[in-house]
């Protein structure tokens, strides 16, 4: 079997290719063409040699989520009408009291995804219970779907409590299917059973906005992909980690808003298991952004709601300043740091590093191709840290460039060439220094008691400056860095969620068999939609939790189920006395939601292992390199040389196709069994 992991970065188009039989891996970068991103992919398997026809599955991870909300040219919205109750109408405005600029007296609130004009409202009630307390107009309903069909792209239904009961949204889900048949229909109950109905509202809009965007671009990659020869399976990642199948991908794309991301902590999740590191953090920066992520046992942390277009400062997003969004996906945390985020010159003087990004068009100004302002990469070459050329040749790199493109800023603060430089570079580990500390310390981890994983084209570069600045001792450099993201797709299983709202109380007798019956009914869902999948019953793995909270709050807390839900309530008081340092005896414990996580394990590829043989690596040259002493002269190796056992000591530059690990002074490094390069500080 071939299998092809494919990820869609702002800047480049990562492509690994797995040979099953022979165990062969190749990597390769091209840059993304962003108003069409599907011939970026075509493009990387084609200059890789693949031969189409005999690949068996395409693995696929995109942004285009996520770039949507962020106005990317040619992914403008569709539009969309949204029906709700009586009453109702002004929900998506309306939210939670959250305001992220607290003392802002001009902030405005998120424009609501779907204008006014366009949130209908019709007759119909049901209660808490799920009692129907007022039939729907049915008449009124055909009414609006005659007047509206042709005009809306897509119906959006989410009425109230209908996670407890969703009968009136499936009865006018079924009339505008008959009324305007071809039409988009998105059932919120369908999309996210959870009370709340701000939040449910939400998931369901972002779900029929992207809906017809994704299914159209997975249609136009698909075609050109089978155009091609291709016969195989296409699938996509999700942003919890999980693959699934396009036909799931087109259902419910607001699960894969941020599906590249997770592809890299997937990968190291995957390293550190294989090398038994209990606590790793993934650092993954790329051209446009970087990325941190926190690995604890081998699992990626996971949150279970995130806020889609949020704005973020210094890597932490701002609650209310987004559209909510309630699927799982993994815990990371994006600053704008990357090898092509734009360098400047505030009216103070003082050197400043993003938000905005050169992207892959025109790229930083060393890539020749029309960009002039100065960049990390700009910056890094300046120094002596970059080879003359990226991507297995592919991008020639103009140190003259670099040098013109800094001098602007240089001349601003008043500093030399070199000196300019590496201010951007302390001012950029700076950055990427506080996302680290998000996801360690700000979790309740001490980032002491980690190791760090870089990766992406950029990461190997920073990696040990940055790791210094937080006390972390070792850093792992994985083969394919550049790629390591795509290797993640290889790496993945298949997942599906499922959740239902039950709201009992834990200590109700009745609730145990209310929830059996619940898990079983999930159960029964999921084991099915896997089979369809391909995998056999050895192969499944399933995940039962409960969201948990004592009676009058607003939020809870997963807490695993196995077998018992006094159990579980018990567990439910440790847990909320570790995190928020106290329980409350004698309160009702209330069971939300009965959740369920569905796991088809698949093959792993069988990565290169070579004999450990003890000794000196040998540089192929020296250049001068800048470092935080100033210039010294630095053996540079290349990483293909490096046998297993191979080991040296900073100042080092270890050059590869892909990317470029820098050892400060003060570290040596050496190459484990499994290729990987450590360094650590002696």
């Amino acid at each position: 079997m071939i299998r092809v992991g494919v990820d869609i970065g702002g800047t480049f188009t990562d492509l690994i290719v797995f040979d099953e039989g022979s165990g062969r891996l190749e990597s390769l970068k091209v840059l993304t063409t962003p108003r069409e991103p599907w011939v970026g992919v075509i493009r990387a398997l084609e200059e890789a040699s693949v031969d189409i026809e005999g690949v068996d599955v395409v693995i696929h991870a995109t942004t285009l989520g996520t770039n949507m909300f962020l106005g990317q040219e040619g992914l403008e919205p569709p539009s969309a009408v949204l029906i709700t109750n009586r009453g109702f109408r002004d929900v998506l405005e309306i939210g939670r009291q959250n305001r992220p600029e607290l003392y802002n007296l001009y902030f405005t609130r998120p424009k609501p995804l779907v204008p006014r004009d366009r949130r209908l409202v019709v007759k119909g009630r049901i209660d808490a219970r799920g009692n129907v307390v007022e039939d729907i107009d049915r008449g009124e309903v055909a009414r609006l779907a005659k007047e509206w069909c042709g005009r809306a792209d897509v119906f959006i239904v989410s009425m109230l409590n209908s996670h407890i009961n969703p009968v009136h949204e499936d009865e006018i889900g079924s009339i505008i299917t008959r009324e305007c048949p071809g039409a988009i229909v998105v059932e919120g109950a369908r999309i996210d059973p959870q009370e709340k109905e701000y939040e449910r509202t939400s998931t369901a809009v972002v779900n029929g906005l992207l809906k017809p965007i994704l299914s159209k671009y997975l249609k136009r990659l698909k075609s050109d992909l089978e155009g091609r020869g291709f016969k195989g399976i296409l699938l996509l990642m999700q942003s919890s980690g999980g693959v699934s199948t396009v036909d799931y991908a087109v259902e419910r794309p607001a699960a894969f808003i941020e599906s590249g991301p997770a592809a890299g902590a997937i990968a190291v999740s995957y390293y550190a298991t294989m090398q038994g590191v209990g606590r790793a953090i993934g650092f993954d920066m790329g051209g446009t952004t970087a990325k941190a992520s926190s690995i604890i046992d081998g699992e990626p942390l996971v949150v279970r709601e995130y806020e889609v277009g949020a704005k973020v400062h210094m890597g932490r997003p701002l609650r209310g300043s987004g559209y909510p969004v309630r699927y799982p996906y993994i815990d990371l945390v994006e600053v704008s740091a990357g090898g092509g985020t734009i360098a400047w010159v505030d009216p103070g003087g003082a050197v400043r590093v993003g938000p905005v990004s050169a992207g892959a068009d025109p790229g930083p100004a060393c890539y020749g191709l029309g960009g002039d302002k100065p960049t990390l990469t700009d910056a890094n070459l300046v120094l002596g840290r970059l080879p003359e050329a990226l991507a297995w040749g592919r991008i020639k790199l103009y140190r003259d460039l670099a040098v013109r493109a800094l001098a602007s800023i240089a001349d601003k603060a008043g500093l030399e060439v070199d000196e300019a430089a590496w201010a951007v570079i302390r001012i950029a580990n700076t950055v990427m220094g506080k996302a680290l500390r998000l996801v360690t310390v700000e979790r309740g981890y001490d980032p002491r008691e980690f190791t760090l994983y870089a990766f992406g084209g950029a990461g190997p570069l920073h990696a040990a400056e940055i790791g210094e600045e937080l006390s972390v001792s070792r850093v792992v450099i994985p083969p394919y860095p550049g790629v390591f993201s795509s290797l993640g797709l290889l790496v993945a299983d298949y997942r599906h969620d499922y959740y239902r709202s039950i709201m009992r109380s834990a200590y109700d007798p009745e609730t145990q068999d209310a929830v059996e019956e619940a898990f079983k009914g999930l159960e029964e869902e999921a084991i099915k939609t896997l089979r369809s999948e391909g995998f056999s019953d050895e192969n499944i793995r399933l995940v039962r939790t409960l969201d948990m909270r004592y009676r009058g709050q607003a939020y809870d807390l997963s807490i695993p189920y196995r077998g018992s839900v006094e159990g579980s309530a018990r567990s439910f008081e440790e847990v909320h006395e570790g995190r928020y340092g106290h329980r409350l005896p004698g309160e009702d414990v209330v069971v939300v939601n009965v959740r369920l996580s569905a796991v088809g394990v698949t093959s792993k590829p069988r990565l290169p292992r070579g004999e450990v043989v003890e000794g000196r690596a040998e540089p192929r040259g020296y250049r001068r390199v800048y470092f935080k002493g100033g210039w010294l002269e630095t053996p540079i190796y290349w990483r293909g040389d490096l046998r297993p056992g191979a080991s040296g000591n900073g100042p080092a530059v270890v050059e590869s196709p892909d990317s470029t690990i820098v050892v400060p002074p003060g570290y040596r490094f050496r190459v484990e069994g499994d290729y990987s390069v450590v360094m650590e500080r002696w």
